[in-house]
């Protein structure tokens, strides 16, 4: 994760400052990180995603978005760019802006060896703070594999790994399967 660019910041002074940017920075409870550039597996890995998801949505009232939505975390005072983000339903939006959204159902990032501990650490503990979040979606770029974490009704969160290449990643809110193969179409390690 890139070093920190500014002291603290309100989340009022961050959206300002944000969406007058040309680069992308995410808010981590008042100090502002530049966002880093994607790999090419990166690349290809979120492309694949979108793709087979966007395709199955089409006649669903759950949409996925690619990283230029925002999510705001008002209880970790942060502002996040996932890979991927589904919705379902109406998506409710911070502001007028309509960039911000603040109820994501599904959460999918992609991981590199410079994001992973961050990723399955600090990001998920603000994610877990979501109410509307029902599933967070780990992928690896640097080889394959890929953790799913499905909140539970108690609100405990159940925990499953894939690391085969004839798997299939399922994605329990949309109630769908995709395969790691396709997950993974392009990108060598």
């Amino acid at each position: 994760m890139a070093a920190p660019k500014w002291n603290y910041v309100s989340s009022e002074n961050y959206l300002a400052i944000e969406r007058a940017a040309k680069e992308k920075h995410e808010l981590h409870q008042g100090r502002v990180v530049g966002m880093a550039g994607a790999s090419f597996a990166h690349t290809e890995i979120v492309i694949n995603v979108l793709g087979n998801i966007k395709n199955f949505l089409k006649a669903n009232p759950c949409r996925i978005y690619p990283s230029d939505l925002r999510i705001h975390i008002p209880s970790a005072d942060s502002f996040t760019y996932p890979d991927a983000v589904i919705v379902c339903g109406k998506p409710e939006m911070l502001d007028g802006q309509f960039d911000t959204v603040t109820n994501p159902s599904v959460i999918i990032e992609v991981m590199s060896n410079s994001t992973e501990q961050y990723d399955r650490g600090t990001k998920f503990f603000y994610y877990m703070q979501i109410p509307s979040l029902r599933e967070y979606i780990l992928i690896s770029s640097t080889n394959l594999y890929i953790q799913t974490a499905l909140k539970q009704a108690d609100g405990s969160w159940k925990f499953e790994e894939i690391a085969d290449k004839g798997g299939n990643l399922s994605i329990h809110t949309i109630k769908h399967s995709v395969n790691v193969e396709e997950i993974y179409e392009n990108v060598t390690f």
